[in-house]
């Protein structure tokens, strides 16, 4: 165990008489140096140490801004693709995936590697094997947040499926969930070799396990998201090519600077191209909004007990008005950029019980 810097004290020196009566006084340490000083660099030397091994965050309090402070790093926006990129295995849940990010950039894409990237903290290499372009925004970035959860995700259920074959064997013994978080700290090799958590992971292990009530309460908190099944497609696209040019989640705004949720997708578009209900309802709103410019707003009544709502942003003009009765591919609007909007697109939103979610899952494919 490495320790703190070693207070030293100077050996007395032994004078005559005369010398001393000659010569002023010495005053020896204070009660400070010889009481408080010696504790407070023992407890230096200790932080330093559990610094180093990963121990601090398990001897720090764990009170309530700890658990803010972490779930403000992350909105309900990312839940839908946090839960769709742990689909295909039942070990990593979306609370889980969550609190490996934390762990891993505590929701940054700022880092001080030029070898590791985005959130996920991806090298090169790592996402030339599991990344792609999940948004559908034409790019595959480690840098796009919705990228980087899915690549991880696929990263993850790959490591499990390795991780339960050896335990399977009998080569290996834990809890899966460990196993897969050890894989892929020390890699599976290492887990092999140990038979269980290698030394070496068990800091990350604890850490991202440490995270994972907080996380939790953020799934709860978005209880569209809590099932299992993708939101059936029930909707029609509202413009005719689905060019995504913003996707659903966190970002900066382009006009304000702000970064936080955006609440809906928005799709390239001309000028004055048709806008169409997405399917039958009946109008809320139709008029102009600071923000969003000209809006429609549809209500589609319930779908499995809870009330579906879909808005329609930025149009150029109106076609319908409030307590209108729609059908499937009503001409509502056309595409326009009033309000906040740097040109020319539809900002497609879908609510679910007052909740925004990711309108793309809900979408039948364009025709």
């Amino acid at each position: 165990m490495s320790r703190g810097p070693q207070q030293t004290e100077d050996t007395p020196v032994v004078q005559d008489s005369a010398s001393a009566k000659s010569r002023p006084r010495r005053k020896g340490p204070g009660p400070f140096l010889l009481i408080v000083m010696p504790g407070l660099v023992a407890m230096t030397g200790v932080s330093v140490f559990l610094a180093s091994t990963g121990g601090l965050s398990s001897v720090l309090p764990q009170g309530s801004n700890a658990a803010d402070s972490a779930t403000s790093k992350v909105d309900g926006s990312y839940v839908p693709w946090l839960r769709k990129a742990t689909k295909a295995c039942t070990v990593v849940t979306p609370s889980v995936l969550a609190a490996q990010i934390d762990q891993l950039s505590g929701w940054s894409d700022d880092t001080a590697s030029l070898s590791q990237q985005g959130i996920a903290r991806f090298t090169d290499a790592q996402w030339r094997t599991w990344g792609r372009d999940e948004d559908g925004n034409g790019r595959s970035s480690p840098h796009d947040a919705v990228d980087a959860i899915m690549a991880l995700g696929r990263q993850d259920c790959s490591l499990v499926h390795e991780v339960t074959t050896l335990r399977t064997k009998g080569t290996v013994n834990g809890d899966l969930v460990d196993l897969t978080l050890a894989a892929y700290r020390a890699g599976t090799g290492a887990v092999e070799q140990a038979g269980r958590v290698p030394a070496a992971a068990q800091g990350f292990v604890r850490q991202v396990k440490a995270r994972l009530p907080q996380y939790e309460a953020l799934v709860r908190q978005n209880p569209e998201q809590n099932s299992n099944q993708a939101p059936a497609a029930v909707l029609t696209p509202p413009v005719t090519t689905l060019t995504v040019t913003s996707p659903f989640g966190s970002r900066k705004h382009p006009l304000t600077g702000v970064t936080k949720l955006h609440t809906g997708v928005d799709f390239g578009a001309p000028q004055g191209a048709q806008v169409s209900a997405a399917r039958d309802g009946r109008v809320e709103f139709a008029g102009m909004t600071t923000a969003y410019g000209n809006r429609v707003v549809i209500d589609h009544g319930t779908i499995g007990g809870k009330r579906l709502e879909t808005t329609y942003s930025h149009l150029s003009a109106l076609q319908v008005t409030v307590g209108q009765s729609v059908t499937t591919g009503t001409p509502i609007g056309l595409v326009g950029s009033t309000g906040l909007s740097t040109g020319p697109h539809l900002h497609f939103e879908v609510l679910l019980d007052g909740q925004y979610t990711d309108p793309l899952p809900w979408l039948t494919p364009a025709r």
